[in-house]
């Protein structure tokens, strides 16, 4: 219920600070809340609704193959908190472009990867609840050169600080029923070889270097399930770095869903993020 889950969120956000604020762009877990829902807040923290007028959120597509980015078809999404309006007006600019397509309302009522960063956002702009849209965006699985073009197409949106972008990505998917179990015995138990891999990870990502970031996906395979999206920003960053742009990106926090143990284990690690404009 509505009154639930502002209370759910308001005391995760309650527990966190606002040091990286105001975020141009954060990254966040899109898992049930109970799992991911204090570790999303430290990026939520970071957003500052006095100057935020249009919400970008990239999330990767789970069910349908996809191998461009998509649109949805609907004028407003519905929070248990108070409704979202789609921007119509940039979603015609993206339109036209040429580059995306229509997710069908079916793929847009499955795909968790947005929906779940919606009470999120409704909760971080309560105070300015009339005063923004958000343009959601399903992002496929996109070849470098794609996320390259994407990035650029994007970066004009990111450059402009009334924009936030979400960037929706749980990190290390391990165990049998992910059909991933990397790991490096040096590091200790699974669950501490897992932390190593992916702070590797978002290490490279604080770096801003997408190569980097594609090369060390290529190398272990991590099971981060938001990489396309990711790879997106990195290459939008770019883009305005080239240009001049001096940004700054830092990871808060870091949870997983359980400690793995032996082969048996499985969990999902969680990681939160803002990114700053300096």
């Amino acid at each position: 219920t509505g009154p639930q889950l502002n209370a759910q969120l308001e005391g995760w956000l309650s527990q966190v600070q606002s040091t990286k604020r105001p975020a141009r762009a954060i990254i966040a877990p899109h898992a049930g809340y109970t799992y991911c829902g204090s570790c999303a807040a430290h990026a939520y923290k970071q957003v500052d609704p006095n100057i935020t007028r249009k919400i970008f959120i990239l999330g990767p597509s789970h069910h349908v193959p996809l191998s461009r980015c998509a649109l949805s078809s609907v004028d407003i999404y519905r929070t248990p908190l108070y409704d979202l309006r789609i921007d119509q007006k940039i979603y015609g600019e993206l339109w036209k472009t040429g580059m995306f397509e229509r997710m069908s309302l079916q793929t847009d009522e499955d795909e968790h990867s947005i929906e779940m960063h919606l009470p999120y956002t409704a909760k971080a702009m309560e105070s300015h609840k009339d005063e923004f849209t958000i343009i959601p965006v399903l992002v496929g699985a996109l070849s470098e050169s794609k996320e390259q073009e994407f990035g650029k197409l994007f970066s004009k949106y990111l450059a402009d600080p009334s924009n936030l972008f979400v960037v929706s990505s749980d990190f290390c998917h391990w165990g049998q029923r992910f059909r991933y179990s990397y790991y490096d015995e040096s590091q200790g138990e699974i669950y501490r070889s897992i932390e190593h891999l992916d702070k590797m990870g978002m290490s490279i990502i604080e770096q801003l270097d997408p190569v980097s970031f594609s090369n060390y996906l290529k190398k272990y395979h991590n099971t981060i399930c938001g990489r396309h999206p990711i790879g997106v920003l990195l290459n939008a960053i770019n883009e305005l770095q080239k240009n001049g742009m001096n940004m700054s990106f830092s990871f808060l926090n870091y949870a997983q869903s359980s400690q793995c143990r032996n082969w048996q284990d499985s969990s999902v690690s969680y990681a939160a993020g803002s990114l700053m404009v300096h």
